[in-house]
């Protein structure tokens, strides 16, 4: 008789694809939802919310929030000591391994809100680093993790919103990689950048796709680059006009990392959906979530 621990039945019905993320949502006995992702020798089971492993760390809803509360108890002086560092990185892994299924899944509110808890850690370990080293070790992945956001934040906003906004939202995500950029003095590798190109391809495809000119925000840049002033403000009382008919909208268009908690769009017809049934946006149309991102020769902890 079959132990209750073997779980031979269900790997050997959910083959193991190289170069390909597997992800599923299932109902426990419990009734409660979660996350199984198929791994090389096994899978990964994840909560939906707060911390994937659903730990509670020193009675924090996650890791993050824990260090947040140490670092306001100890003042300007806190730095994170050995073990911290090692607790920090096992979260950035958890949420790693979620936000790319929810990727999978199409679910891109969820997807977003990950990565918004990523990068917020990410400037908390940075504020708070033992060293240069440890620090460099952790951003030089931060552009792939805000690339994830600017895909999930497009996606969001082209099912939910319009061509129009996700477009918008591309451009403030560029925005952002632009500001990275320049913090570390690399201004002239923006244009060159692979991740900064996908990004402008997703948009061009958007627009080709969609038939979808220049938009409201990039008539205003492109008038403010040509100092014509006066068109300049009817473009903002006409963003102005938009935005107060549409107050909802803002979540997806102010800011880019603005995900929230709130607004998550995938509901069950949309789970386990086939690969390929998503929005056909150029580098992320068809197999693009196993290409644009996941299987690129980067070595991501998180």
């Amino acid at each position: 008789m079959p132990s209750p621990r073997d779980i031979d039945t269900v790997l050997k019905g959910w083959p193991f694809r190289p170069g390909e993320v597997s992800a599923r949502l299932v109902k426990t006995r419990s009734g409660r939802e979660v996350i199984q992702m198929r791994v090389d020798m096994g899978l990964l089971q994840m909560e939906t919310e707060q911390r994937p492993d659903g730990e509670h760390p020193h009675g924090a809803e996650t890791y993050y929030d824990y260090l947040v509360g140490e670092a306001i108890r100890s003042g300007d002086s806190f730095r994170l000591n050995r073990e911290q560092c090692v607790e920090a990185d096992r979260e950035f892994v958890q949420y790693y391994h979620r936000r790319i299924c929810w990727l999978s899944l199409r679910e891109y509110r969820r997807a977003a809100r990950d990565a918004d808890h990523s990068l917020a850690f990410m400037d908390f370990v940075k504020e708070h680093s033992p060293d240069d080293e440890w620090t460099l070790s952790h951003e030089q992945y931060r552009p792939f993790v805000l690339f994830h956001r600017v895909q999930a934040g497009a996606l969001a906003a082209l099912e939910e919103k319009g061509p129009a906004l996700a477009i918008h939202e591309i451009n403030a995500g560029l925005d952002r990689f632009r500001d990275l950029f320049a913090r570390y003095d690399a201004a002239d590798q923006y244009s060159e950048d692979e991740l900064v190109r996908r990004l402008e391809q997703m948009r061009e495809s958007v627009r080709e796709r969609y038939d979808v000119g220049r938009t409201l925000d990039e008539q205003l840049s492109d008038a403010v680059r040509a100092e014509n002033y006066e068109r300049a403000a009817q473009l903002r009382d006409a963003l102005r006009q938009l935005k107060q008919v549409a107050p909802a909208e803002e979540s997806v268009v102010e800011g880019g990392f603005g995900g929230g908690e709130g607004g998550f769009s995938g509901g069950p017809e949309r789970r386990g959906r086939p690969r390929g049934d998503g929005p056909d946006v150029g580098p992320l149309a068809g197999d693009g979530l196993a290409g644009d991102g996941f299987d690129d020769g980067i070595d991501v902890p998180f």
